[in-house]
């Protein structure tokens, strides 16, 4: 019989002990510490104290934990002194069937990785849904880590641990993530569709209003009518739009906006935008099933673009929903020589119709998203879920330092004028100068010497500048350093430059209410509120301009990795998302009834 929170909580240290015992292997001391903090609100709450148990523990500790894994298909499971937990892991992704070939390779990236680390390769071979990671897949990943860093290496082998603590703790409470394996799946299954190029190597690529796309427009649509939206149509841009209707007993109900986008960058992840479709569509899916309402309506948007790949164009399908479209993008041709009007004609959309897809703030309660975090910060954490408190503002420039090219050999130092140092100087003050506040980052994406040689002293040196921060006064005050730098580089170098700004885009801070909102959620699931601004935009950055927004973001595996085919979640994080969503909507209908 399965193990019940309940139980846990009234159990004796003792008996609460055992029920927790085998969780972390061969290692005890995390579920004891662990359990001091009862009564635990939710498993949730469980798994985060223990994942603090052990992040409190000394280093010795958390490499004795780590070397207290066996192999994979190494000797312990050849002598069968697996544990149980481990044999029938390894069992269910095949490593106790493994071919003569695929043995003798797991054993030779066994042996390199213990050369190289110290400590056994961990990977939680069930994998982020739960079922089992395939043989080709393990033996990919591992040989991947092989090339990690040490300490990324011995993070991302504690993370895996916790990985597989987590799945043999559901396991034992019965606790399946339904709601989060039917968000997977549909990840799963939109991934099938992927543009010409790209589909036939196995990446994911999705450009605006290719067949690939259109695709994925058709099948999100079916999702959503499958989930019970009672009206769902595509847009003259292309976004899928689904509505959920209000209560007819609510009197004058406003909506709810929320989605995000569909389309990817190339040969990129799985989760990027459309995580922020799927959740909400899980919500309304459990409403539907349940035959309830709420006192307002729920519209989710599947944008159709906003990653800016096909086209220059990026947030043209959010865009299009606060009257931001600009008409002149429709002559804009793609690298085959078709324009986006021609795209959207051959899309059968309405190009008449674009004025009319703005949308009158008045009639909305505000705009909510979802999205994976695509950064590091709550993988390192073990956070499932942040908050996000602002999206940033960025600046973007290119530029160029030009100085005198001459031979490496017979300049002396003190009288060159390097291009290329003047660059490298500015970078690392980049670097240096957004350390010193909380949250900016600066980057010099590009850089490249123009003409160079390697006897050559480098005469131009063309950069780029990207410089972001969660508000504009931060980030302003961010580029007036930087450029007063440049400047100062360029006249004790002797060089001059060029610099021109390619693009604006202000800070779109959350609205305090939905922010709290969102606080609330995620309180609920037993977790700690984690606040963490965005470096990246999102389609809530343009409804920011005409209503009330704010986001959750869930952890990313891999490091946090995404605009790649590494990009990855899980079905228990997503669960998590699903969740705090319907929270949220709950705290909502309350609030407006007055409860």
């Amino acid at each position: 019989m399965p193990i019940t929170l309940d139980q846990l909580n009234a159990a004796s240290p003792e008996e609460a002990a055992r029920m927790l015992d085998g969780l972390y292997e061969h290692t005890p001391w995390i579920a004891a510490e662990a359990l001091k903090e009862r009564p635990f609100q939710s498993l949730a709450h469980l798994k985060h104290a223990m994942a603090q148990a052990l992040a409190r523990g000394t280093a010795e500790q958390q490499l004795a934990l780590i070397r207290a894994h066996p192999e994979l298909a190494g000797k312990a499971m050849v002598a069968q002194t697996l544990t149980a937990e481990s044999t029938h892991e390894q069992g269910q992704a095949g490593l106790t069937d493994c071919t003569p070939e695929e043995f003798a390779r797991i054993q030779q990236l066994n042996a390199d990785y213990n050369a190289r680390f110290g400590f056994p390769f961990i990977l939680a071979v069930r994998g982020p849904r739960g079922t089992g990671l395939t043989k080709a897949q393990i033996i990919d990943t591992f040989a991947r880590r092989l090339g990690n860093h040490p300490e990324v290496e011995r993070a991302e082998a504690l993370r895996h641990i916790h990985r597989i603590a987590e799945i043999r703790l559901a396991d034992r409470f019965g606790a399946e993530p339904v709601l989060g394996n039917q968000v997977w799946d549909w990840h799963e299954a939109l991934a099938r569709h992927s543009d010409p190029g790209f589909a036939e190597h196995g990446q994911l690529t999705v450009t605006y209003l290719t067949d690939a796309h259109r695709a994925c427009a058709a099948q999100i649509s079916e999702v959503m009518r499958a989930a019970g939206f009672d009206a769902v149509h595509t847009d003259a841009v292309g976004n899928v739009v689904g509505r959920y209707h209000a209560d007819p007993s609510a009197k004058n109900a406003k909506t709810l906006l929320t989605g995000s986008h569909y389309d990817t960058v190339r040969n990129g992840g799985k989760y990027d935008g459309r995580q922020g479709i799927f959740v909400p569509i899980a919500c309304v899916q459990a409403l539907h099933g349940a035959g309830r309402r709420l006192p307002f309506g729920i519209e989710v948007v599947a944008f159709a673009e906003e990653e800016g790949q096909r086209f220059k164009a990026a947030f043209l399908a959010s865009g299009a929903l606060i009257g931001a479209f600009d008409a002149t993008w429709l002559d804009q041709q793609d690298a085959d020589g078709i324009t986006m009007r021609q795209a959207m004609q051959q899309a059968g959309l309405n190009i008449d119709d674009i004025p009319n897809l703005k949308r009158d703030a008045a009639d909305y309660l505000g705009f909510i998203e979802v999205h994976i975090e695509q950064g590091p910060v709550l993988n390192a954490l073990n956070l499932p879920l942040g908050v996000v408190t602002s999206i940033n503002g960025s600046l973007r420039f290119v530029g160029e330092f030009v100085g005198q090219a001459s031979h490496a050999g017979t300049t002396p130092m003190a009288q060159r004028r390097d291009a290329a140092c003047a660059a490298a100087e500015l970078a690392l003050y980049m670097e240096q100068r957004a350390a010193q506040d909380a949250d900016s980052v600066a980057t010099m994406g590009l850089l490249q010497v123009l003409g160079g040689s390697i006897n050559v002293v480098p005469g131009r040196c063309a950069f780029s500048l990207d410089l972001r921060a969660p508000t504009d006064a931060q980030r302003d005050a961010l580029v007036a350093d930087v450029l007063a730098r440049l400047q100062q580089i360029a006249e004790r170098r002797g060089v001059a430059h060029t610099l021109e700004e390619t693009m604006r885009a202000d800070a779109a801070p959350s609205h305090p209410a939905w922010q709290q909102r969102w606080e609330r959620a995620v309180a609920s699931l037993g977790l700690p509120v984690f606040r963490l601004p965005s470096g990246a935009g999102h389609d809530a950055m343009m409804l920011h301009r005409i209503m009330p927004q704010a986001m959750l973001f869930v952890r990313g595996e891999n490091g946090g990795i995404s605009h790649n085919p590494l990009e990855s979640t899980t079905a228990d994080d997503m669960e998590l998302a699903v969740r705090a969503m319907q929270r949220l909507l709950d705290d909502l209908a309350a609030e407006l009834a007055g409860v």
